[in-house]
């Protein structure tokens, strides 16, 4: 599956970070259980692709990218290694409070080179980031993420949330406390997901 990164145009050296990104995953991945073993055989699909396809979304420029909540690097360590050739000037901040989790994500900054910054609390305690573009993978249910997303998202940035099947019931939760401007972008690896792209996200 891993001709489908060619979607997003990159050179052979991006395409061979984003390899050497799925080397370290696997080498990692029995000891602290980045992403659970049964997608280990459709890593590229699963998790990749599904990363870079976040990416894809992003509006220009890209100044400062949050991802709250990183686990093994889906998608911060992937949107950071297409940064380095699409959008050089981005820089990352990968929010993720397991220490272990944290110290993978710092071996990917060093091994792949990335404009990245490891912060190993939650996201509620960091100072608030003022991002552009915050993205949140797997995280929480739409009304529990919204809090930690307005916190770090500038007035006029967008949120990059992937999310399953049931999209919609976390929308309308969602509504309940928080209106936001939305885009419905569909999944290229799952015909049941949606890609939300939220902006003016303020409570009622």
């Amino acid at each position: 599956m891993t001709e489908r990164i060619t979607v997003l145009d990159v050179s052979r050296e991006t395409f061979e970070s984003l390899q050497k990104f799925e080397s370290l995953l696997r080498k990692w991945n029995p000891r602290i259980n980045l992403v659970s073993p049964s997608t280990l055989a459709d890593l590229w699909e699963r998790h990749i692709l599904d990363s870079a396809q976040v990416f894809a979304l992003r509006e220009q420029p890209v100044r400062h990218w949050v991802d709250l909540g990183s686990g093994g690097g889906l998608p911060g360590v992937v949107c950071a290694v297409l940064a380095k050739e699409l959008a050089p000037d981005a820089r990352f901040t990968l929010v993720e409070s397991d220490k272990r989790k944290a110290a993978f994500l710092a071996v990917c900054k060093q091994e792949l080179g990335l404009n990245m910054t490891v912060q190993p609390v939650r996201a509620e305690a960091l100072t608030p980031a003022n991002a552009d573009t915050v993205s949140a993978r797997a995280l929480a249910p739409l009304a529990q993420l919204l809090p930690m997303v307005a916190r770090h998202l500038h007035p006029e940035g967008v949120a990059l949330l992937p999310k399953g099947k049931s999209y919609e019931a976390e929308l309308e939760a969602a509504r309940a406390e928080w209106q936001f401007d939305l885009a419905v972008h569909p999944s290229m690896t799952d015909a049941s997901a949606r890609i939300l792209a939220l902006k003016e996200i303020k409570r009622v």
